[in-house]
């Protein structure tokens, strides 16, 4: 019988420290679900811009397609040679305006 009352004296003197043990082992998950969660929205915010950015540089990259559509055309050559070059058709009367 004394060694069962030795079991029992030992097992009471444990189960505060193993109740100790897992309250700071709640504590610490705790905390690092904590860091986790607002890690997590910062990175959904970021998720959301770069979204956003990524939408924006499509609109961009279609706009520059069309821009490179048109300066293929003679139509846009005209305009640069008659307005960067100062060329005219054979034919055409260039009049300017005078500058007082």
């Amino acid at each position: 019988m004394s060694r069962k009352r030795k079991k029992k004296k030992n097992i009471r003197k444990e189960i505060p420290v193993i109740f100790a043990a897992v309250v700071i082992m709640c504590i610490i998950i705790g905390i690092r679900s904590l860091t986790l969660y607002k890690e997590s929205c910062e990175l959904a915010k970021k998720q959301e811009a770069l979204a956003v950015q990524i939408e924006s540089e499509e609109k961009r990259k279609e706009e520059l397609e069309d821009l490179e559509k048109y300066m293929k055309t003679k139509k846009y050559m005209e305009e640069v040679a008659k307005s960067k070059l100062g060329l005219v058709y054979p034919d055409e009367i260039l009049i300017q305006p005078d500058n007082k």
